[in-house]
């Protein structure tokens, strides 16, 4: 015992405080006291397993395997430390959070007998209590402590994160008054007043316009006084800027109430009138974004934005992450938390939604952190018709944010003072570390799903319960008068003078014809105009002064002398140089760089993220390279002046939909910066075609948004397999219509030099799709002059140079890599009858150029569509709809298949040559009966 002599000597509430370390964090602790706490626990455990042994009496093993008796007063302060213990890991699920439903029950308890304890303890002081702030005291303190903090309210679950001062953070903060609010009167009654527009509003809705969608907030209105109170104590944190992203319910109310739009303008939405601006089709008015300016009550300025969001849940988070990176690198690079994203869910949403998971790994990565985001669910305990049990297998809905061992906060949304105060709580946190918190708002909804749904089908008791319950501005209401800060006389005043103006604006809506939609973030796009297509076809200069370019390949082509890298790097740095400057045939990756070298000159940014972009998937791009020893990474193009533009490159996490989502929220924020995304292999963009339907083919005809976001996706038969060698274009260009994007598929690096420079050069922005080689990036014929890109300009169809024209009898267009075995097939059969052109830009398509080129070659009696993909896939469709004509002509491609491409190389190979030999001998028709019988 001599070795423990120290137990009987010293202090127990110093013991307490270690043996609490301890729990929190085993590592944080001094390895004999760890040993010491470990023979403890096990000891205790034993001891509370085994019947009839005296749970008072505690044995530790000591690190060579003694037993050692616990004197009993420290014993009994270790049992306390780990009920502590208990409540902070485990009181969320034992709280008063659900207003509606009684909530699931969960074993072990947090009973005392469970640690040892019994109420023959409960008078008994233990210096524990200085854990939680309130010194020596007794277990009936200690107890009622506990509950209050943990068990009330508000449940919160932070015990799993691995960062000491983090924890110790958020227990000193739920210590200060047992983690309830302290507000004064003159707060208690903006709170009120914040509620009270939340429920007059929707109510002012249900009544004006019955039976009519707008997704109410009714059962979760504290939402309003919640995000009120985020911004006005944001405004006093240095935040600038407010980024919010939510789904449709209660979008109106936060509209209204929180970013000022105008109720006239919602009522005008509402009463389905025509938009004032012609070429624009609108969308429904839970679905539209707004830019404000607010003034907060200690008169700062607040920049509000609110993005468009599509039915898709969840979608909207990724975007609203992009958009907030934009500004914050644009107007406070060096203090990103003054710009604030807080996304909104929903409960059945977050749960279920793959694209919320791709959210939280993003939080922390160098190219998608944006220095923590305030997530809300607006916890309706259903989805649609779906009960929360059937919704997810997850304890709760929010489980997704211990991926990143964000802190969870469950609040009763009928307690609105716990909801602010949590929310206060979000915000200080993600000020103070920088990252994420959730906030899970309980509540119900009060209809159902779109106010014309009959909930009693699906949740008849749940309903019942909901009919008879008070809305939260009745219950805060209440508290309040039987508190003496209000008489009842106030809230009545305070419901007639908002609904009265509510009326107003109603009177001047109707005296108006037509709908105005305000442009988001309108101050970020001045000097952008709106095009049509055929404006969309006007030349832009892209040319580039010989002696810049020069410079810029200088600088990419030459390494840090008193830096080693790889001999493969090297050589390819000198592969480069050599090409510029000794044999003028530049490729692939050279004409890519030396865009993005040309417009980092001329001040633009340039931003790419996508799996493998450093490097490129193909080993092409090498845009960052890596010290051999030290895997410093060197980036040649941001050396390239002092007053350049910024060059960013980011890997991304394997993610289509969540990166592709941010990148384009980006490139909304962001229109001086050349945006790119660029895919691992062209298909693999199908996981991100929620974004590529929802936002980037519509936005600009649903929400005036518009958006310059360059898609790279490699694309050609290669023999690489059904995985490997679509980008599916067709999926493209069924979407493509009036004006909505470009898509290309071109053939050279100087025409893709022209067309990433075109994106940055005009004075309007589309997004740009561009179907990019594998094969091409080293094909000794895919090159171009230094003279094509400083001279030339984007070629949306290359004409055959080398056809003499009086002897040409087919007329192959093409389009993509297919151009450049055609040429090999032609040049092997010494067949000069025949011209190939090349379509280079597919959407908006160059109809009037084809016709031209057509015209030209009179003696050409058969005009060919050549094309490697399946008939029922690639370019074949989108030009039956946008090339009159085109029906006569001859078609070659590949036979009518559902998977793009065999997965045997043989016969990958096989069929891809049919279509070849076909191009040049029609008899060789590989769609007849008898090809198919192969």
């Amino acid at each position: 015992m001599d070795k423990y002599s120290f137990l009987n000597a010293a202090h127990t509430s110093f013991f307490a405080e270690m043996y609490d370390k301890y729990l929190s964090h085993p590592d944080s602790v001094e390895p004999s006291w760890r040993a010491f706490f470990q023979g403890f626990d096990f000891g205790m455990e034993s001891a509370l397993d085994e019947i009839g042994i005296d749970t008072h009496t505690a044995i530790a093993t000591s690190t060579n395997g003694q037993a050692v008796a616990i004197p009993e007063s420290l014993n009994k302060e270790f049992r306390v430390v780990r009920l502590i213990d208990g409540y902070r890991t485990r009181g969320h699920l034992f709280t008063a959070t659900n207003p509606v439903r009684e909530r699931r029950k969960y074993s072990p308890t947090l009973d005392l007998e469970n640690f040892g304890l019994s109420e023959a303890d409960l008078d008994t002081v233990f210096n524990a209590g200085e854990i939680i702030g309130i010194g020596t005291n007794t277990l009936r303190a200690i107890l009622h402590n506990l509950k209050s903090i943990y068990c009330d309210a508000i449940g919160v679950e932070y015990m799993y994160i691995r960062t000491p001062e983090r924890v110790k953070w958020i227990q000193d903060w739920l210590n200060k008054n047992d983690n309830h609010p302290t507000f004064t009167p003159d707060q208690k009654k903006n709170i009120l007043r914040k509620l009270n527009q939340a429920v007059s509003f929707e109510g002012f809705l249900h009544t004006k316009y019955v039976g009519q969608k707008r997704f109410s907030l009714e059962g979760n209105e504290s939402l309003i006084p919640a995000v009120d109170a985020i911004v006005e104590k944001a405004s006093s944190l240095g935040v600038k800027q407010f980024v919010m992203g939510m789904a449709h319910r209660g979008r109106l109310n936060v509209l209204t109430n929180i970013f000022g739009k105008a109720a006239k303008d919602i009522f005008s939405e509402f009463d389905g009138k025509d938009y004032e601006q012609e070429v624009f089709d609108g969308d429904v008015k839970y679905h539209l974004g707004w830019t404000s300016e607010r003034t907060a009550d200690n008169g700062n300025k607040i920049s509000m934005n609110i993005a468009p969001n599509p039915s898709h849940l969840e979608t909207v988070g990724a975007v609203v992450e992009g958009i907030t990176r934009a500004k914050q690198e644009l107007y406070f690079p060096d203090d990103y938390s003054k710009v604030l994203p807080i996304v909104v869910h929903g409960d059945a949403a977050i749960a279920g939604q793959g694209i919320a998971y791709e959210l939280v790994q993003m939080a922390s990565l160098d190219g998608y952190k944006t220095n923590g985001t305030i997530h809300i669910v607006v916890n309706n305990q259903i989805g649609f018709t779906t009960n929360y049990l059937d919704g997810r297998s997850s304890t709760y809905c929010t489980d997704v944010a211990k991926v990143t061992l964000c802190p969870v906060l469950h609040v009763n949304a009928d307690d609105v003072e716990a909801v602010v105060h949590a929310s206060i709580f979000a915000l200080e946190y993600r000020m103070r570390f920088k990252g994420d918190v959730f906030l899970d708002l309980l509540g119900y909804r009060k209809y159902g799903h779109n106010e014309g749904d009959e909930p009693r089908f699906t949740q008849p008791k749940l309903y019942k319960a909901i009919a008879k319950h008070k809305n939260p501005r009745d219950i805060y209401a209440e508290k309040l008068v039987a508190a003496g800060v209000i008489d009842n006389a106030y809230v009545k005043l305070l419901e007639e003078e908002y609904k009265s103006s509510l009326e107003v604006e109603l009177e001047d809506s109707r005296k108006e014809d037509k709908t105005v939609i305000t442009p988001f973030m309108a101050d970020e796009w001045s000097g952008f105009v709106n095009v049509r297509e055929w404006e969309m076809m006007e030349v832009v200069d892209t040319s580039y002064d010989k002696k810049k370019l020069t410079q810029i390949a200088k600088t990419i082509t030459t390494l840090p002398k008193d830096k080693k890298f790889l001999r493969k790097v090297e050589k390819l740095v000198e592969d480069r140089r050599k090409m510029f400057f000794e044999s003028n045939t530049l490729d692939w990756a050279m004409g890519e760089l030396l865009a993005y070298g040309s417009l980092l000159e001329e001040g633009y940014g340039v931003r790419m993220s996508g799996q493998d972009v450093e490097r490129g998937t193909f080993s092409h791009r090498h845009a960052v390279m890596k010290v051999e020893e030290s895997e410093e990474e060197v980036m040649l193009l941001n050396q390239i002046s002092d007053s350049q533009g910024a060059f960013h490159i980011y890997n991304s996490l394997l993610s289509e939909y969540g990166v592709l989502g941010f990148d384009y929220g980006y490139a909304m924020a962001s229109p001086k910066t050349l945006t790119i995304w660029e895919a691992q292999f062209g298909d693999f963009s199908n996981g991100a075609q929620i974004m590529i339907d929802q936002y980037i083919s519509a936005a600009e005809d649903k929400w005036k948004l518009q958006n310059g976001l360059v898609m790279l996706l490699p694309h050609g038969y290669e023999g690489q397999g059904a995985e490997h060698s679509s980008a599916r274009m067709e999926r493209y260009l069924q979407l493509c219509a009036r004006d909505n994007m470009y898509v290309a598929d071109v053939t050279t690096p100087a025409n893709m030099f022209h067309l990433l420079r075109r994106q940055m050069k005009s004075n309007f922005r589309k997004p740009l799709i561009v179907f990019t080689p594998k094969s091409l990036l080293r094909h000794p014929k895919a090159v171009s002059t230094v003279e094509e890109m400083a001279n030339g300009r984007f070629e949306e169809v290359y004409d055959d140079t080398a056809a003499k024209i009086d002897q040409i009898k087919t007329l192959v267009f093409c389009t993509g890599k297919f151009y450049y075995d055609l040429l090999a097939a032609r040049e092997e059969l010494n067949r000069t009858d025949v011209a190939l052109v090349r379509v280079e830009q597919l959407f908006p398509l160059p109809a009037e150029k084809m016709r031209k080129i057509i015209k030209k070659y009179k003696n050409a009696d058969d005009l060919v569509w050549a094309q490697e993909e399946p008939r029922n896939m690639g370019a074949w469709s989108h030009l039956m709809m946008h090339f009159k004509g085109v029906q006569d002509f001859r078609v070659a491609s590949r036979r009518f298949y559902a998977s793009p491409a065999a997965g045997s190389s043989v016969r990958s190979k096989m069929r891809h040559q049919q279509v070849i030999d076909y191009v040049f001998d029609k008899t060789k028709d590989n769609m007849t009966k008898q090809a198919f019988k192969k």
